[in-house]
């Protein structure tokens, strides 16, 4: 018979194979955690997108129900109001962001894929908050270029939320940092990346989780190093870090 310690291994061997959206040290936790003040309280537009995103074959992209519930309360606590999504899939954080902005509020999202984005969209429709998006098709490095170089845009974002190519993370940090306004915050999504940033170099890993994880590791290092910014890792979703901008 196995020891619990024994099963907790084999559980967390299990947790990094499937790509687990969530660091508990349990299924079961986690699922607590859900059936008691995530699901209860999910908008049913919120629900819906989820359960359409779940039948996409990459649907491990998507952000997990309670960090979608985190960032809407979030954005919420900071009066959001002009905003940026960096890396969309099917639109779950950006659903979760249109619903907490005001109606006159504005998303500029851009990711690679608008066949995923337009997966979500009849959702995002429905629930009455898609004239808050600009959906930008293609990669995002050369229009944050061109909104720097006009110059209108310094320091007018109150929120930005990058979940994209972890290999650009730091391009965007570069180039995001004079985007969002002093007070204004920047999360980086998957800043713990699947556990990895503190396994072994022999682990057991994924293909894609390890030739990401060095980048990630590159951005933490970076990040915690940056005087323009306080920062804070949360262990919500696969790791979120908060960028406040001070200077």
């Amino acid at each position: 018979m196995a020891t619990n310690g024994e099963e907790q291994q084999s559980q967390a061997g299990r947790l990094q194979e499937v790509g687990h959206k969530s660091l508990l040290q349990s299924d079961a936790l986690y699922q607590y955690i859900l059936e008691t003040s995530v699901y209860p309280r999910e908008p049913e537009c919120m629900k819906e997108l989820r359960e359409v995103t779940a039948k996409h074959p990459w649907n491990i992209m998507t952000t997990s129900a309670d960090e979608g519930q985190f960032l809407n309360m979030l954005l919420k606590l900071v009066n959001a109001k002009n905003t940026m999504e960096i890396g969309v899939y099917t639109g779950y954080s950006l659903l979760a962001t249109a619903q907490a902005i005001p109606e006159d509020g504005k998303i500029l999202a851009m990711d690679i894929n608008r066949e995923n984005y337009e997966l979500g969209l009849p959702v995002i429709q429905k629930a009455g908050v898609a004239h808050k998006i600009d959906f930008k098709e293609g990669p995002a490095l050369p229009v944050l270029d061109q909104m720097i170089e006009d110059g209108k845009c310094h320091g007018s974002f109150d929120f930005i939320f990058v979940d994209a190519d972890k290999d650009n993370y730091i391009n965007y940090h570069k180039r995001l940092i004079e985007l969002v306004k002093v007070g204004g915050l920047i999360g980086y999504d998957n800043t713990l990346w699947n556990g990895s940033v503190v396994a072994p170099p022999d682990a057991p890993m994924r293909k894609y989780v390890r030739y990401y994880r060095d980048f990630v590791l590159e951005l933490n290092k970076a990040l915690a190093a940056d005087p323009r910014i306080e920062i804070c890792m949360l262990p919500v979703g696969d790791g979120i870090t908060l960028c406040r901008r001070i200077q």
